[in-house]
């Protein structure tokens, strides 16, 4: 049985921080003082206990919740970019593709035509290998 430590506790405070603040422009000290951690400190404990860094974490919330308003509205892009916290479309564009495999727009319209069942994430190697899209 795992033991909750009090640092496991600040840890999950800080990431329940970053699910309730996405959309907000954070940065590492204020996480980190949300956890009463140094930001160094915090960085390293974070990574150990979620196997990616806080800003890792922060830029998968925002692109999940992209992923989300795509699928269910039809904000425009550019505006889907801003709500989710992002300040450069042309990064919110490139992380996007880099982390779902397809531009923003292109996940919109298979997201919209696909059927139910369907896994919303299709890796590379799988769609190279079966020659589907990857635009």
């Amino acid at each position: 049985m795992k033991r909750i430590t009090p640092q496991h506790a600040r840890l999950h405070i800080a990431r329940r921080f970053i699910d309730h603040n996405y959309d907000t422009p954070l940065t590492l000290e204020h996480i980190s003082s949300e956890a009463g951690f140094s930001p160094y400190h915090f960085i390293r404990l974070f990574r150990a206990a979620y196997r990616q860094t806080p800003h890792q974490y922060l830029m998968q919330q925002r692109i999940e919740k992209a992923k989300e308003l795509l699928r269910s509205s039809d904000m425009p892009i550019n505006e889907i970019c801003y709500t989710v916290g992002f300040e450069s479309l042309g990064s919110f564009t490139t992380l996007f593709r880099r982390i779902a495999g397809l531009s923003p727009g292109a996940y919109r319209k298979w997201s919209t035509r696909r059927p139910a069942n369907t896994p919303t994430h299709i890796p590379l190697c799988h769609r190279l290998n079966r020659n589907l899209p990857d635009a």
